[in-house]
């Protein structure tokens, strides 16, 4: 490297947002103009990598970003009010899962495996909801999904004594959160997002037991065309699966689960090969993986398994390489 601008570029492409950001902070290394466009695309490209999906698409907590990123950024935003415009990854998850393979991706790229692992399991938690989207027709907006789970003969978010020969699998958990979702569009904006941080998750969890696993399905299934409930019951067994695979399970050795070891690469590569196999088992899952070993991902298959899973091809994103390339011709 030459130059101090040799290594913030190095820095710009190797993803590493924050350090470049307190690197010019000084205003030594960068002339004072392009140091004040670089910093704000900095710590947007920095709260994207983290998938901090509440502040990343603000312009009020990032500065002067390009409209143009920040609108691509909107689109896997997570509204943080009952009725905030757009709807972001409550319109449709689909942005959302491209911009997870960019991330996955660039952890590869830079080593991070804890945070390569902690992408994957946010990635699991939601398969449900990708799945159900052509159903829906959103990606489970709670301001919209009564229309499709509520009514006579539905159980969906209602009591059900145990033992009962039309019981509800659904987890206690679950239904608490069913419930919560039908009502919650209708609550103010902290018990708004409460709702989106803690029960979310969990209705994907229980619209997936819905197709997956349901042993006594009520009108949220039946009221379902033969062939559009076959489809849909096929796609959530394979995020069920996905969600159980040792891919996954890598999550609970790593800091962010119950341990404190960070997986190697070698054992992430090892994982998702045993994933593979096992999600190759089913019919789905086998035609979406049955390409070759080695297609340019670093975990070759997964963007054609959540391709498969939302029923619409997803590729990864651009947008952080596009942050990169913004700050790079900046940087001159």
């Amino acid at each position: 490297m030459e130059t101090a601008r040799d290594v913030l570029t190095a820095l710009a492409r190797r993803y590493a947002f924050g350090d470049l950001e307190a690197l010019i902070a000084d205003g030594t290394l960068v002339p004072a103009g392009p140091a004040k466009a670089v910093a704000p695309l900095c710590a947007f490209g920095q709260r994207v990598l983290d998938l901090d999906a509440e502040d990343f698409g603000m312009p009020e907590a990032v500065g002067e970003v390009p409209r143009d990123l920040l609108d691509r950024a909107r689109a896997s935003r997570m509204p943080q009010a009952p009725k905030e415009r757009p709807r972001g990854a409550l319109a449709s998850l689909r942005p959302a899962y491209a911009l997870l393979l960019e991330v996955i991706a660039i952890r590869w790229h830079r080593r991070d495996m804890a945070a390569l692992v902690a992408a994957v399991h946010i990635a699991s938690e939601y398969l449900p909801l990708l799945a159900w989207e052509p159903v829906l027709g959103h990606a489970g907006d709670p301001a919209l999904i009564g229309a499709s789970v509520d009514g006579e003969g539905s159980r969906f978010g209602v009591p059900v004594e145990p033992g009962s020969p039309r019981a509800c699998d659904h987890t206690r958990p679950e239904r608490s959160a069913c419930e919560r979702t039908l009502r919650v569009a209708k609550e103010p904006p902290p018990g708004w997002r409460a709702y989106l941080d803690r029960q979310h998750s969990q209705v994907a969890s229980a619209l997936g037991d819905c197709a997956a696993r349901c042993r006594t399905p009520c009108t949220v299934m039946t009221r379902l065309d033969d062939p559009v409930r076959a489809d849909l019951v096929e796609r959530c067994r394979l995020a069920a699966e996905f969600t159980d695979s040792a891919l996954v399970k890598l999550r609970h050795a790593a800091p962010v689960g119950h341990g404190f070891g960070v997986p190697s690469p070698e054992e992430v590569e090892a994982a998702w090969a045993r994933a593979r196999k096992s999600l190759s088992h089913q019919p789905l899952g086998k035609a979406a993986l049955d390409g070759p070993e080695d297609d340019g991902y670093p975990l070759p298959g997964l963007p054609a398994l959540f391709s498969a899973i939302a029923s619409v091809p997803i590729v990864p994103d651009t947008l952080l390489r596009d942050v990169t390339e913004r700050i790079t011709t900046t940087l001159g």
